[in-house]
């Protein structure tokens, strides 16, 4: 099993936003020194929590500061932005990354940010959809491209203006062949998007604040897609994100992965609560559709969702979940704002020296097969 780190934290408004950047670029060189498979970055325009904007432009300046781990958005939100821009500035990123860069996706779940661009009541799945046609076509067709795709609203050509002898009008494309490993973030139960994801060799990566038990749910739909297309699909592909916190002892790991008041692990899914309840989402935390609203409390919220203990009770919190998931090929740790920097620095060290190993001992051991885990297998949707 691959060890992945995801950063979307959420820092306490008043940090000094080139401080909060900078502790966000530190725990990327550090994943990369660790040994991380891959670093997803998020992106929100109008989240004061969540503060970077813009996730290719915050990851070019880690290519200098890394050397081996793969560097992904987390997601780019496709519906910011017109698909050829990031199809071409994906294609040169790739480029001077010497093709470490991994492209992940979403449609931008934020009203905020499509009520700042104008587009909060367009239906921004369909903007992602179309946007993603048409960036693998970019990489693949030949100009002028002509893409002209029913009910798009992108149309795309240089047929008017292509001057091959001089190399007018053709766009650049990815150093990676065919194209950079794209990836999807999978937010909800019984994800529909996921059968949409099999079917054009797009990689899921389960979100971190969904219930073990949803998450099972992606694997089945992630697995009709493919065979929908005739194609297998590899357990390696899929990445479960989860909230992570590792200490030399127990008692700091309860402290600051859950009881103090000032743990960013508390601190982080007080705003997710929030978050959710206001959006109408709070079904994303029950175990069944009927459990009632008061029993989401924010302590049952952490006891759910937050792993946290030594090294050898993390293990084993990675195999138990792994256990109600179904195998998957890479664990996405979860990255939160440092509030206190030794131990943020010395959870990542524990988890990539000593959990990992031991979880991947284990699986090699015992060869820990976990059932197959099917739609059927898990409680009715929420």
């Amino acid at each position: 099993m691959r060890l992945g780190y995801f950063a979307m934290p959420m820092h306490p408004m008043g940090r000094p936003w080139a401080d909060t950047l900078r502790e966000d670029q530190e725990a990327v060189v550090l994943a990369d020194r660790l040994g991380f498979h891959d670093a997803f970055i998020g992106e929100h325009l109008t989240d004061q929590h969540e503060t970077i904007t813009n996730s290719l432009l915050f990851l070019a300046t880690l290519i200098p500061q890394t050397t081996q781990i793969r560097l992904a958005t987390g997601t780019t939100n496709l519906s910011h932005q017109h698909p050829v821009l990031v199809a071409v500035n994906s294609a040169m990123f790739d480029h001077m990354s010497g093709g470490r860069f991994i492209l992940g996706v979403s449609p931008g779940a934020l009203p905020s940010d499509a009520e700042v661009l104008g587009i909060l009541d367009e239906d921004r799945n369909q903007m992602f959809g179309e946007a993603v046609d048409i960036i693998t076509r970019m990489w693949q067709d030949e100009a002028p491209y002509d893409i002209d795709i029913p009910g798009n609203r992108f149309k795309v050509t240089t047929a008017t203006t292509l001057d091959a002898p001089n190399g007018i009008g053709i766009v650049p494309r990815p150093l990676q062949s065919p194209r950079p490993e794209i990836v999807g973030t999978v937010v909800a139960p019984f994800s529909q998007g996921v059968i949409a994801m099999g079917s054009k060799d797009f990689h899921p990566l389960s979100a971190n604040f969904l219930l073990p038990q949803w998450v099972a749910t992606h694997w089945p739909n992630y697995v009709q897609g493919k065979e929908s297309v005739g194609e297998h699909a590899s357990v390696d592909d899929w990445r479960v994100a989860r909230t992570v916190f590792v200490a030399d002892d127990a008692a700091t790991a309860a402290r600051y992965g859950r009881d103090d008041e000032h743990s960013p692990y508390r601190f982080y899914y007080s705003k997710m609560l929030a978050k959710m309840q206001k959006l109408g989402r709070l079904g994303l935390f029950k175990t069944h559709k009927d459990q009632p609203d008061e029993e989401i409390t924010l302590d049952y919220v952490l006891d759910k969702l937050v792993l946290t203990g030594t090294a050898d009770s993390v293990a084993e919190q990675v195999l138990a979940l792994r256990e109600d998931t179904g195998d998957f090929g890479e664990l996405v740790y979860a990255g939160l704002d440092w509030v206190d920097p030794d131990l943020g620095r010395r959870s990542m060290e524990l988890m990539a020296e000593q959990v990992m190993p031991k979880v991947n001992d284990a699986l090699c051991s015992s060869d820990r097969r976990p059932a197959a885990v099917g739609a059927e297998s898990v409680n009715a949707r929420p």
